[in-house]
């Protein structure tokens, strides 16, 4: 019982202390340890990501099954930035955590501000588009006339706003790689408590404020985030980190840039490979009916509030792989992968089986339409199948990536996403007729097989010979 009562005690010693959130270098004593002081803040990070996914779509439900469309077509765009948003935001990681485990803090700090660029002429072009072009983009996505006008508005201020989303993105990123992932867990809760204030009051009003409706939901996320970016800004600029930018780091470096596009690029492209098979996943979707592309948005919505927390453990892998690679302890980042990946297996099984009972009480949270929820029900159940294949395939893939070897996922995902998911999801839904359901099974059997690929890669182990 003593035993019991100590091994408790360490426990809560050690969320407490990754929780408080110290910048470490995890290349040497217990990887046990060090994946927990990274996972628990990455973990809650990401769960924090996935609750503003979840409390839009709650408050946005009530808006009508028009309104949940909208936002399900704009998001599938956005997915696209969110993509370019993670290759850069995997580049700062990747290259803050080598540098890091190299004894070059200096170095790291130069990254950083180099991928801050990056980031901030990409999300410009992305305004422009987005302020310019929104009702076009709905109509490309499936939107019918009166849809079309009734959110092209929240297309416009989501698109137009996205600078706080990938400001968010990369800075996460950043002190991720120098191994403070309590700041990102931090930035986002603040910006979450935020959101969850000021979605009700702008979307219904309430007092002098008056009701914005669909409008209000995007306006609450763009006020919620940019909150979390100035928190950000504050511990990077703030000079009290191992990762700290100031004014000597300010100049452009076109050399850093160009090795930061190439890292990013990897990163991107992987990420767009899955985001435009999720676009042409909604297209599919989007004829069979607005009850369809609603139940499938909140489906999706739930899935990727559970997904999320596992890139949490994800994440962690990938910055003990670059410090430890960095450190030249190779062996030391293949152990950290395969516990993380096991860790990751139980959690999301667990996950999985909750959403195989409790479907239909989850989805009715969101939604009391008959028709909007057999669609969710049925996805959530079938996609959460693969759950276990998933939870080894992201950790591996952020293992390449916290490598510096983003081309191998690339290739994976090319091959899961365009040559398997995409033909197959058309294949069952429109020409064997199986509607919404062809969809789900394409997207578990794509997922699974990635997954299958990227371990049996993995063990080859050709990742820890990349040079970043």
């Amino acid at each position: 019982m003593a035993h019991v009562m100590s091994r408790t005690k360490r426990l809560f010693a050690l969320i407490k202390e990754a929780l408080k959130g110290e910048e470490r270098v995890y290349t040497e004593g217990s990887i046990n340890r060090a994946l927990i002081l990274l996972a628990i803040p990455m973990v809650l990070e990401m769960s924090m990501e996935s609750l503003f996914a979840l409390v839009d779509a709650y408050f946005v439900g009530h808006l009508g099954k028009a309104a949940i469309a909208t936002v399900g077509l704009t998001e599938s765009v956005l997915s696209l930035i969110y993509a370019l948003a993670f290759g850069i935001s995997m580049a700062a990681t990747a290259l803050v955590a080598r540098r890091i485990g190299e004894k070059d803090p200096e170095g790291a700090s130069k990254g950083a501000v180099q991928a801050l660029y990056l980031a901030l002429g990409f999300s410009l072009i992305v305004s422009i588009v987005g302020l310019i072009w929104s009702r076009e983009i709905l109509l490309l996505m499936g939107a019918d006339a009166a849809m079309v006008e009734y959110g092209h508005g929240y297309t416009k201020i989501a698109m137009g706003g996205n600078v706080v989303i990938v400001f968010l993105f990369i800075i996460n990123g950043i002190f991720r790689g120098a191994g403070d992932a309590s700041i990102a867990m931090k930035s986002l809760i603040l910006a979450n408590v935020l959101n969850i204030f000021l979605c009700p009051l702008l979307i219904y009003g309430w007092g002098p404020v008056p009701a914005l409706g669909l409008e209000g939901a995007a306006i609450a996320t763009l006020l919620g985030r940019g909150t979390g970016v100035i928190y950000q800004l504050y511990h990077l600029l703030g000079g009290k980190k191992t990762i700290t930018v100031n004014w000597r780091h300010a100049r452009p470096r076109l050399s850093v840039i160009l090795q930061m596009v190439k890292l990013a690029a990897g990163g991107a492209l992987q990420m767009l490979i899955g985001s435009a098979s999720w676009i042409f996943l909604m297209r599919i979707i989007s004829q069979f009916g607005e009850d369809a592309m609603a139940g499938y948005t909140y489906a999706i919505r739930i899935i990727v509030f559970a997904i999320l927390p596992a890139w949490g453990l994800a994440n962690a892998a990938a910055t003990l792989v670059g410090q430890n690679l960095g450190a030249g302890e190779p062996e030391r980042a293949e152990k950290s992968v395969w516990k993380a990946a096991y860790l990751n297996m139980f959690f999301l099984g667990g996950i999985s089986v909750i959403f195989m009972v409790f479907a239909p009480q989850i989805l009715s949270v969101f939604s009391r339409d008959p028709g909007v929820l057999a669609y969710g029900i049925e996805g959530l159940r079938l996609i959460s199948i693969g759950y276990v294949f998933y939870a080894f395939g992201m950790v591996m893939a952020q293992s390449f990536n916290g490598a510096g070897d983003t081309k191998t996922p690339t290739y994976i995902n090319l091959f899961g996403f365009w040559v398997l998911q995409i033909p197959l999801a058309y294949l069952l839904a429109i020409v064997f007729k199986w509607g919404p359901t062809g969809v789900f099974w394409a997207i578990v059997i794509a997922e699974s097989a990635i997954a299958v690929i990227a371990i049996v890669i993995f063990r080859r182990g050709n990742w820890k010979k990349v040079k970043v």
